[in-house]
């Protein structure tokens, strides 16, 4: 299933390799796990998935978005999209 396929692995301690996720997950304990006194992993899986969901895929804005959030972003280009296809 994997035939042909190259593994690609970062280097121990190495985090320059795959700075973008290094990136997001200070972000995600930094404003997510640091703030609360976590008892269990499924605790811990809801506030993650509550801050992408919330706010980080939503509010936040991105650099790669034009420092807008991606919601907008997203609303952004549906209306453009809308004004070609109305223009067709």
């Amino acid at each position: 299933m994997t035939a042909g396929i190259t593994r690609s692995y970062s280097k121990k301690a190495y985090p320059w390799d795959n700075a973008c996720i290094e990136s997001f997950h200070a972000i995600i304990k930094r404003k997510c796990l640091n703030e609360y006194n976590i008892s269990s992993y499924n605790e811990a899986g809801r506030l993650v998935f509550s801050y992408i969901d919330g706010f980080y895929n939503t509010v936040r804005i991105h650099s790669h978005c034009g420092y807008i959030s991606p919601l907008e972003f997203e609303q952004t280009y549906f209306d453009k999209v809308q004004k070609v296809n109305k223009a067709a």
